[in-house]
């Protein structure tokens, strides 16, 4: 079976639209160590860094492809930021908090697409977990 996209770009923009349609403040909550993330480092914080994205805030913001890229100013330098996808965090309005928080980063895909290895040595052993046996086991949750 091929390997499918991420969702994580098609939830990120659904939510910077919803933020915006609805007058509310987008932000992203980023990884700023992970690889391929430029931002100022000076605002980085624990090693994160949230961003507002507004249109307000933002100059040239491309979120059709990824990496994420704008232009920003940080205490008055402008700055070009980019950011891929599977580094943010999370996506909210600033008003409310609502929007999605995806909790950790998502692995990097090299071009070739296949997942990189984590350098765990035994090349042999299987990429994917064994299935379950057994029937599933699903329950309702009110």
């Amino acid at each position: 079976m091929p390997s499918s996209r991420s969702r994580r770009p098609y939830l990120i923009r659904a939510i910077y639209d919803w933020a915006t349609d609805n007058g509310y403040t987008p932000h992203l909550l980023v990884s700023a160590d992970y690889e391929g993330v430029v931002v100022p480092r000076e605002f980085v914080q624990e090693g994160r860094i949230t961003l507002n994205i507004s249109g307000m805030a933002v100059q040239a913001l491309d979120m059709s492809s990824d990496p994420i890229w704008f232009s920003a100013r940080f205490s008055g330098r402008s700055f070009d930021v980019q950011v891929p996808s599977g580094a943010v965090l999370a996506v909210f309005a600033r008003e409310n908090g609502e929007g999605i928080v995806f909790g950790e980063v998502e692995p990097p895909t090299p071009p070739d697409g296949k997942p990189k290895s984590d350098g765990g040595g035994d090349d042999d052993a299987p990429k994917t977990p064994p299935r379950p046996s057994g029937r599933p086991n699903l329950r309702v949750v009110k």
